[in-house]
């Protein structure tokens, strides 16, 4: 597991996917400090270590990437850590649109071609 705060690679992510899903890697993204945590076997893992980095669970996005997907289609919205009722978000996807927006921005900045 790491944390991307500068960018990373679709190449990068992909020998992430084989070592862990095959084709899907798995990330919580931080939308207040725009970065990423990447390669762990649940999103819970990668949210605690982007907690013991400073972030504030609020903020805290799990996604799953497959990067071998045109960039349309690569981000899917489900994670257990997105079920938060208390901030309007009632299921395991990312119900609001300006929040899925937010999350396809900031992947879009870290993960280069």
């Amino acid at each position: 597991m790491k944390i991307i705060e500068q960018s990373i690679t679709k190449a990068e992510l992909a020998e992430l996917a084989k070592e862990r899903f095959g084709d899907m890697v798995k990330a919580v993204v931080d939308l207040a400090r725009g970065i990423m945590a990447v390669g762990g076997s649940m999103h819970a893992d990668e949210e605690q270590l982007l907690l013991e980095s400073g972030s504030m669970q609020e903020n805290l996005w799990g996604i799953n990437i497959y990067p071998e997907q045109d960039k349309d289609a690569w981000i899917e919205f489900d994670s257990m850590i997105n079920l938060r009722p208390w901030q309007g978000n009632r299921s395991r996807g990312v119900e609001s649109e300006a929040i899925r927006t937010q999350i396809k921005a900031a992947v879009d900045k870290l993960v280069t071609p």
